[in-house]
């Protein structure tokens, strides 16, 4: 059994109501069996009749045993719902095979927006993830933010399978449809000067389009802190919008520009922004900083 079952069957133990665990077990040990791929859809449909809808709710604990469970992992925006499909997914026994790509592929045909979610959320717990290459690419083509952050955030297919060319996308995507950039896992240890680029020339069509940048775009240059890249977080720096400022320092610090955060200007008078500028001093200005921009957090 993968970790990631027992991980969730703990979670449903606690969650589900009598009827609905006893309808799961039974429903687990019929996909067991080798459930076509039409009936495994359909199942997926009639999970909603008998699994709570609301949010999986995990504790501090409970997301911890997921990250050990699965690196990368982590449920705090699953519902129980979304859990139980994936349990059910992982139940069949042709996960390993060469023809579960193929079966998969009839749930996704017949899903609906709840079920993609799910489907899309199961693809990190599967066996050889580079099966489903383009099925996760299809998930971050898609302008459906839930279902693109079920396929790019919280989980580690990306990073793991996904070329450069794909993970450049998906950030630039993330970007584009406003998906919360920091919770794309493994994104610091995946920048680059191209995606630097990309990123900074997308900052200079906004710039010239009279747009704001937004901070996750300033997330994407890390450490590739060129003159080019410099330049840019200096106009974000000087701006009037506080936002842009606490974004532009927590950037700095991330380009290793620490002159220029020592320099910053001392008639600055937004309290968030002094405190963004001694966290990156101080070499808190990974990619979970940028959490604090995340409409709600702040």
């Amino acid at each position: 059994m993968l970790a990631t079952q027992t991980c969730l069957d703990d979670f449903l133990e606690r969650r589900m109501p009598d009827a609905g665990a006893g309808w799961l077990e039974k429903t687990v040990a019929e996909i067991g069996t080798g459930a076509s791929g039409q009936r495994l859809a359909a199942l997926l449909s009639m999970a909603s009749r008998h699994a709570p809808r609301g949010p999986l709710g995990p504790s501090a604990a409970e997301r911890d045993e997921a990250g050990r469970a699965l690196a990368g992992w982590d449920p705090e925006r699953w519902t129980t719902l979304d859990a139980v499909r994936v349990r059910m997914v992982l139940a069949h026994p042709a996960i390993h095979e060469a023809v579960f790509p193929d079966l998969l592929e009839e749930c996704f045909r017949y899903a609906d927006v709840g079920e993609l979610v799910a489907l899309y959320r199961c693809l990190g717990h599967l066996p050889d993830g580079r099966r489903f290459v383009w099925r996760a690419g299809e998930g971050c083509r898609t302008n459906m933010r839930s279902v693109f952050e079920a396929t790019a955030c919280d989980t580690p297919y990306p990073v793991s399978n996904f070329d450069d060319d794909a993970w450049h996308q998906l950030v630039i995507k993330a970007v584009f449809i406003e998906a919360p950039l920091w919770r794309v896992y493994g994104l610091d240890g995946r920048l680059s000067a191209e995606l630097a680029r990309m990123a900074l020339d997308l900052a200079d069509e906004r710039r010239s389009a009279g747009r704001r940048i937004p901070p996750d775009l300033l997330l994407c240059i890390g450490s590739h802190g060129s003159e080019r890249a410099l330049q840019a977080l200096a106009i974000e720096a000087a701006s009037n919008d506080a936002c842009a400022r606490r974004a532009a320092a927590l950037a700095l610090g991330r380009a290793g520009a620490t002159d220029r955060l020592r320099a910053w200007p001392q008639e600055e008078s937004d309290v968030a922004v002094r405190a963004a500028v001694k966290d990156a001093l101080d070499g808190r200005c990974d990619q979970i900083a940028f959490a604090v921009f995340e409409a709600g957090r702040d």
